[in-house]
């Protein structure tokens, strides 16, 4: 409550307190909550090493966000030694709870190949998963898998209702892939209109790629 702000005044380093209470007793939900605190610098010091401390207490206890955030501290060498099979290992249990977000990063570590052997079609699978528990980044990336045909048919249909779904939710990169579609013809009947409405959108969040195709619009 008070991180958030829902029925009291926001303060994150109060929020920071409580969430060590609990944590110290072994809560896994709090050590997690401590952990998010510490990695982004919210009411306390910025401190990867220690988020990682907190996360790993808390994913041993079997809690799948502090898993799938500690697979992203090892994916990217966040605060311990980067190492990609063990990103794996984290996501892959997070991902078996129905994690949304770490269906969705165990999918890209298939897709490239990242501290497991490429699959492009398990990667699909576990997009799938993700995407139809909503998660915007897992419809965008799903939807490409269809408009390529990487890891399963091409399906340019699927692919743009897909793109919609996570562009609808302001995903910047299903904006761009959506717009770049309705611009070319791509899937869907070429509407410059549409295509200036989500390419505008990805570019008003900072889309680099979305403004350049805005210019030739």
């Amino acid at each position: 409550m008070y991180e958030f702000g829902s029925g009291v005044s926001k303060d994150e380093a109060e929020a920071v307190r409580w969430y060590r209470k609990a944590a110290e007793q072994g809560y896994a939900r709090a050590q997690c909550c401590l952990g998010v605190m510490y990695e982004f610098g919210s009411g306390v010091s910025k401190d990867e090493a220690e988020a990682v401390r907190w996360y790993r207490k808390a994913a041993e206890q079997g809690n799948a966000r502090a898993q799938c955030c500690l697979g992203v501290m090892c994916e990217y060498g966040k605060g311990t030694q980067k190492d990609e099979a063990e990103a794996v290992r984290w996501y892959r249990k997070a991902a078996e709870q129905d994690f949304a977000r770490a269906q969705c990063c165990l999918g890209t570590m298939y897709e490239y190949g990242k501290g497991i052997q490429k699959d492009e079609a398990e990667a699909v699978r576990w997009y799938r998963k993700s995407a139809e528990q909503g998660y915007a980044r897992a419809q965008c990336n799903l939807g490409y898998m269809y408009d390529v045909g990487k890891g399963i048919a091409v399906n340019k249909t699927k692919a743009i209702e897909l793109y919609r779904k996570a562009a609808e939710q302001c995903y910047t990169s299903a904006q761009y892939n959506l717009g770049i579609s309705y611009k070319n013809g791509d899937g869907v009947a070429t509407d410059r209109a549409e295509a200036r409405k989500w390419l505008q959108k990805a570019a008003d969040q900072g889309h680099e790629n979305a403004k350049k195709a805005l210019q030739s619009l």
